[in-house]
């Protein structure tokens, strides 16, 4: 399944600049791991040391939030993933 990714401007460097790229993958998961065998850099971006997404990590599938208990979840080809980070304050 090919997989767009939209990824946020202060990630962008991680990945060579670019704000949008193509993956390959069944799962979420999938697909983000394909990213991250392109950008190893983005492993410590997204996941934690057990390969959890880290908890300030929001991904959304063509535009519906995915949370860690759905990191398995299946993508349709054409989906478009978007990572952004959940920045919290008061």
């Amino acid at each position: 399944m090919s997989v767009n990714i939209k990824v946020a401007t202060y990630l962008q460097p991680y990945i060579g600049g670019k704000e949008n790229l193509e993956v390959e993958g069944k799962t979420v998961r999938e697909c983000l791991n394909h990213l991250v065998v392109q950008f190893p850099e983005m492993k410590e971006m997204l996941f934690d040391k057990d390969g959890k997404l880290l908890d300030y990590i929001s991904v959304f599938i063509s535009g519906d939030v995915a949370f860690e208990d759905q990191i398995d979840n299946p993508v349709k080809d054409g989906d478009i993933l978007t990572i952004l980070y959940v920045i919290g304050g008061g």
